[in-house]
């Protein structure tokens, strides 16, 4: 399943109506979230200085999971306990706007698995520490990227990894982000999202942005200013591959469980709106 060209899905609000129309598949209302839960974890990489810290609400559809990454303090996690086994229409329609994401990501995920996607590339992450992970997955991410040695190239969501990526492939990278101040080099990063829009040759943005509600401007400044725009989303993989080719150049969607989960090998999916173009 997959929005249709004919929607012309400008927004997330807009896509979110699609589904408990029935626009996009079956009511929602005949779908179960059989699991909601949540998950906090910290994460400092070897050699590194900063403790990544994330909270993610899941929900489980069926064979699929949708998620959500939020801040600290917005969901309570007793909120599991009363939405596990709603009908998904009533979590779309009265949950916190995290768990509306997370249920909104699971329906989509559960229409059209990623696995089953034809339009899919999957990418194995390798086995081991966290560090190897990370750097294979941040390089699957910056793959997506067609640029020109120079170009500007806005980050909005900061993992060093992913910093270093963008560098190796001759990219000059603009960090944003909300909670960091500086990259793991000392690199100044700034919390102005409209800062590195203005100024970026091109975008890469986290799944976050769907969370946080800073999707849509990322989406319509990236629109009006012709830029290619890349989604690496653990959070709301499905909800952003609604949006390839309206807005969305590439995507790299990673279903749960995320590779800082497991040392064993997992897989990620990269999506391509169309045939790689330059930029810078």
């Amino acid at each position: 399943m997959n929005a249709s060209p004919s929607l012309a899905l400008r927004t997330v609000a807009e896509l979110h109506a699609a589904v408990l129309a029935g626009d996009l598949g079956p009511p929602p209302a005949t779908r179960v979230a059989t699991s909601v839960f949540w998950l906090h974890h910290g994460t400092r990489l070897a050699g590194g200085g900063t403790t990544y810290r994330n909270h993610y609400v899941l929900v489980r559809v069926g064979g699929s999971f949708g998620a959500c990454a939020f801040e600290a303090g917005e969901i309570d996690p007793a909120v599991c306990a009363d939405a596990s086994g709603s009908p998904l229409d009533a979590l779309l329609r009265e949950a916190p706007p995290a768990l509306r994401i997370a249920a909104l990501d699971a329906y989509l995920a559960e229409g059209r698995p990623h696995r089953d996607a034809p339009d899919a590339e999957p990418v194995t992450l390798p086995a081991g520490p966290p560090e190897v992970r990370a750097e294979a997955r941040d390089a699957a991410v910056a793959g997506l990227l067609d640029i020109r040695p120079g170009a500007r190239v806005a980050l909005i969501g900061v993992v060093n990894p992913l910093v270093a990526a963008i560098r190796e492939r001759g990219g000059d990278c603009l960090p944003c982000d909300l909670n960091l101040r500086t990259t793991r080099w000392g690199d100044p990063v700034t919390d102005s999202m409209a800062e590195v829009l203005d100024a970026a040759d091109a975008v890469v943005a986290t799944g976050m942005t769907l969370g946080n509600g800073t999707f849509d401007a990322i989406l319509r400044r990236c629109r009006k200013r012709g830029l290619p725009l890349v989604v690496y989303a653990q959070t709301g993989s499905a909800v952003a591959r609604a949006f390839l080719g309206a807005g969305v150049t590439a995507l790299s969607a990673e279903p749960f469980p995320f590779s800082q989960f497991s040392a064993e090998p997992t897989v990620l999916y990269r999506y391509r709106a169309t045939a790689p173009g330059s930029a810078g």
